[in-house]
């Protein structure tokens, strides 16, 4: 279990502009995400921003080509002791920015420079918020290590390994953020026990995306993430079943709660959109690119304000965006 984090800071000034340089960083590394996390109400919106810049710094380390494997893994493990003693802020800033210096991401670099402000606005958050990141971030940490050290041309032993890949990379997150969603909304809080599973199926969902979308490019670079044995069309109908749930997850938010709702469908929806294409592609060229415009992304924006309101309407859009997926 996580260890105890530090105590709020008393510098109100200093927390107002630690968490613009939290907004401001977030447009710079993620378009996706800047649009979709000032969905959230207040309470929700600054913990899950500073986690996604977290969980970003931790891609950022594993992804990293320019760093060996065992350089990633004692930057992982100063990294969540940092979160847990930020005392240990300018070790880490020093070494990785050191270990990354050939690295092409300079907003990556920008955020790990400034990982002190970033780690004071969680201290400003709830305690119990505080403990659900450090939790996810010690399970992504520990997971995506023992992933990359591993990975490989061929791809990963089962699908057993690949869900197992899938949750510690982003079905914890899908875990994460129902705690947090839980403690904002006590009505979320009944209507999702007992179905916990229905979030690690939305966060493995999201990440089966990811995966399918950029397996040429992992190809090209002499890794795959994908199961030995199966197909991208296995993979289409799995992706499917965990879409399904997620649809099952997000009807779980009440309706009174339409910035979570929409903050959960905005991902859910591009996700579909996403590998519909992908499945499309299997008629195309192999390189044909399948990432979204931007205005399908602002036109389903745009959607999305009306459907959350109403679980038919989300239904009947995953009903005809999917169907090429169960092909």
């Amino acid at each position: 279990m996580p260890q105890s984090i530090s105590d709020p800071p008393s510098s109100f000034n200093q927390l107002a502009h630690d968490e613009l340089y939290q907004r401001s960083i977030l447009e710079s590394v993620s378009r996706t995400f800047a649009l979709t996390i000032p969905l959230l109400p207040n309470g929700l919106e600054k913990v899950v921003g500073n986690t996604y810049l977290l969980c970003r710094i931790v891609d950022t380390i594993e992804d990293a080509t320019c760093v060996d494997p065992t350089t990633k893994q004692e930057l992982s493990t100063l990294f969540i002791k940092t979160v847990l003693d930020h005392s240990l802020s300018e070790q880490f800033v020093r070494e990785c920015l050191i270990a990354l210096i050939n690295h092409p991401n300079h907003n990556e670099k920008d955020l790990i420079e400034n990982i002190p402000r970033v780690l004071r606005v969680l201290q400003s958050c709830d305690e119990r918020q505080r403990h659900a990141v450090a939790k996810c971030l010690q399970i992504m940490s520990e997971g995506m290590s023992y992933f990359h050290i591993r990975q490989n041309q061929i791809g990963l032993e089962d699908l057993q390994e690949f869900e197992k890949y899938c949750y510690v990379v982003a079905g914890v997150v899908g875990e994460m953020l129902t705690t947090l969603f839980a403690l904002h909304s006590p009505a979320f809080a009944k209507a999702i026990s007992g179905k916990e599973s229905l979030a690690i199926a939305f966060g493995q969902a999201l990440q089966m995306t990811n995966i399918l979308k950029d397996s040429p490019e992992d190809q090209l670079r002499g890794v795959s993430w994908k199961p030995k044995g199966l197909g991208q069309t296995d993979l289409l109908v799995i992706a499917h079943q965990k879409l399904e749930d997620s649809l099952r997850y997000i009807c779980c938010i009440p309706k009174s709660e339409p910035g979570i709702r929409q903050f959960c469908f905005l991902a859910f929806g591009l996700a579909v959109m996403t590998l519909k294409q992908i499945a499309q592609r299997q008629t195309l060229q192999g390189g044909a690119d399948v990432k979204l415009t931007r205005g399908q992304v602002s036109r389903f924006y745009i959607f999305t304000k009306l459907a959350v309101r109403s679980d038919f309407l989300m239904g009947l859009f995953f009903r005809l965006q999917a169907r090429a997926l169960k092909a």
